[in-house]
């Protein structure tokens, strides 16, 4: 037997709905960030966190919980109780994980898409004592040192592990693979000198490229950087078919109320489209980029399968 809602139930319940939807949020919001402070992803959510708390006139706590790549404060996002006061910023690498990590919550049931907020792409830099200042350049230096060039990621499985992984398949030179708990680490030690390469996301590293204390050689997707227009593509600089693009969207816990989740989906969208914010994401090297719930999870969906593909031709695996 199917149970069905009279239609006096059904228009109560939506206007139940409704009113729980604006009562919220009643108390401070948790926004979950799985690095350390200092990466695009943190930078982005301390954006979005600051704007949301404005608009909804309540707190909103930024929440750093590093490890596994960011599995750990995903899955803490996965236990918290679905009503919209837990949410985590989050990269491509979410997608990336189910393929070399053994999850304890499920990706796409456990967690739920609220909406994208950037497309962030991530830029191939040399600490200023390597002498190349091309990629080609670049590559010769590095076929000729097989090993001895270390490159820092944010993590195993992280874009910007993965994108290091394809460039060395791509390039055919050999490098050192040295994860950090997150992006700010790594960029602290390619700073110090510990570290010669790395390809971090443009917002963590662009005002360090802006001072020379990075080179910049080359962007990982098929088109230009508007934060760094001067920098070629990878592939324009030689490396042919090479293309590494990143998303950066917000979830929350499964089964938060369709209501809320469109209302904060729809916050970030109006939050989005404001020239002020859109002028300040781009000028960090993030250029804004909107989505529906359904749309933001199909993209997770489609990512989960695509790299998992990459995964098992690259050989990775945790260290």
């Amino acid at each position: 037997m199917r149970f069905r809602l009279s239609p006096f139930a059904f228009l109560l319940w939506v206007a139940c709905a409704s009113a729980f939807a604006q009562s919220y949020p009643d108390r401070p919001i948790r926004f979950l960030v799985g690095v350390v402070p200092g990466g695009a992803t943190d930078i982005l959510a301390r954006v979005v966190g600051q704007q949301l708390s404005e608009r909804f006139r309540q707190q909103v706590v930024i929440d750093n919980r590093p490890g596994a790549n960011q599995t750990l404060a995903a899955e803490l996002t996965a236990r918290s109780a679905p009503d919209g006061h837990t949410l985590i910023m989050v990269p491509s690498g979410y997608a990336i994980n189910p393929s070399i990590y053994k999850l304890r919550f499920d990706p796409l049931k456990d967690i739920g898409a609220i909406g994208m907020v950037a497309m962030v792409p991530n830029v191939l830099v040399v600490h200023p004592s390597v002498p190349a200042r091309s990629v080609a350049d670049f590559i010769a230096y590095a076929r000729a040192r097989p090993g001895e060039l270390n490159f820092g990621s944010s993590g195993v499985g992280s874009p910007s592990h993965l994108a290091g992984e394809l460039f060395q398949l791509h390039a055919r030179v050999k490098l050192t693979h040295v994860p950090y708990k997150g992006q700010g680490q790594a960029m602290t030690d390619l700073l110090g000198g510990h570290l010669k390469v790395a390809f971090p996301s443009i917002p963590a590293s662009i005002q360090h490229i802006r001072t020379g204390r990075m080179i910049a050689l080359g962007v990982t997707p098929r088109q230009r950087s508007s934060a760094l227009p001067d920098v070629p593509t990878l592939e324009q600089a030689g490396v042919a078919g090479f293309e590494v693009s990143g998303w950066y969207g917000v979830l929350g816990p499964a089964r938060i109320p369709k209501p809320i989740v469109a209302r904060l989906n729809g916050e970030l969208v109006r939050m989005l489209q404001d020239p002020a914010i859109r002028k300040m994401l781009s000028g960090e090297g993030a250029d804004p980029l909107t989505s529906t719930p359904e749309e933001f999870a199909r993209t997770i969906a489609v990512d989960i399968k695509k790299w998992a593909e990459v995964v098992k031709a690259a050989g990775v695996k945790l260290e």
